[in-house]
């Protein structure tokens, strides 16, 4: 079968489980079309389209021209995450003018479909319309005919005015880690020396750092909390528990809802922290009392 465009042609095909059948049978009639097609098998519906998007990104500006198939229970979730990338342009099409169209209009190169809604058969159809329509060919949108000069001249310029789009943005392996990068430490007012950066909320993920010498007032959190420590050294007393704790880089502490406790810092340190549920603070002593309360150890 003929597509449009002079390179030759390669798509890329995944699915989850709900699109796997589907995926399958189009994975046979490109197969029996002769065209060379790389079966990712079933993943997660992230996880395959997010693949499949990159490669298709990634590809742009090859010698072969590559493109790719996606499919899920609605078809809608890989259609999502197919399209994070430059250059990657997924549609999900449930009809041949759907298809006819988005190649048209929008030079789709990534084509979903859904597994719960489309038969093999009209599935079969959408995908041979697909390959074989051309970008800024006639089609339903345009009402069968040419598109007007003007039209043609705005899909044209729209090729080079998308492909940048998403392209300034650092690809990350973690979206967590990506925007946590941009947040800022600010200051934990009550308690002087300290700077906290929230990374995610409810529940709540944090860094925190504090100078030598500072020192935490007894407090107590709603939520239990994880903490490790990444750097320096620092005392915990649970106060509730009557048992005081000494860590230090790589250690970690668990401490229970509603527990009082009271730090002292001995190094600039930093750990991360994780609260059961969103982040809050309950002071049950002053800073003044605080420092005596220490002294009283020494």
């Amino acid at each position: 079968m003929a597509h449009d465009g002079n390179r030759p042609l390669k798509i890329i095909a995944g699915a989850d489980s709900f699109g796997c059948s589907l995926k399958d049978a189009l994975v046979a009639h490109l197969r029996s079309l002769n065209i060379d097609v790389e079966d990712l098998s079933t993943d997660k519906y992230y996880s395959v389209a997010e693949e499949i998007g990159r490669r298709v990104s990634d590809a742009a500006s090859a010698a072969m021209e590559t493109r790719g198939l996606v499919a899920c229970g609605t078809g809608t979730g890989v259609t999502i995450f197919a399209n994070k990338f430059p250059g990657a342009y997924a549609t999900l099409c449930r009809s041949v003018e759907d298809a006819v169209n988005t190649r048209s209009i929008n030079n789709c190169n990534i084509l979903a479909v859904s597994g719960n809604s489309t038969s093999p058969e009209t599935a079969i159809e959408i995908l041979n319309a697909w390959i074989q329509t051309p970008f800024k060919s006639p089609c339903p949108a345009s009402g069968g005919s040419d598109w007007p000069p003007e039209l043609d001249s705005f899909l044209s310029n729209s090729l080079s005015e998308m492909a940048p789009i998403g392209a300034a943005v650092p690809r990350e392996t973690c979206a967590i880690c990506c925007l946590a990068k941009h947040r800022e430490f600010t200051p934990v007012e009550i308690m002087p020396g300290g700077v906290m950066k929230i990374v995610r909320e409810s529940p709540t993920s944090a860094i925190v750092r504090f100078k030598a010498g500072s020192v935490e007032p007894a407090h107590h959190h709603t939520f239990g909390h994880d903490l490790v420590v990444m750097s320096g050294r620092k005392r915990v007393w649970n106060l509730s528990k009557r048992a005081s704790f000494d860590l230090e880089s790589g250690d970690f502490l668990f401490t229970p809802g509603g527990d009082v406790h009271r730090v002292k810092y001995f190094e600039d340190t930093e750990f991360f922290i994780r609260w059961d549920g969103k982040w809050d603070i309950f002071l049950d002593e002053d800073l003044e009392t605080a420092h005596k309360e220490i002294e009283k150890e020494h």
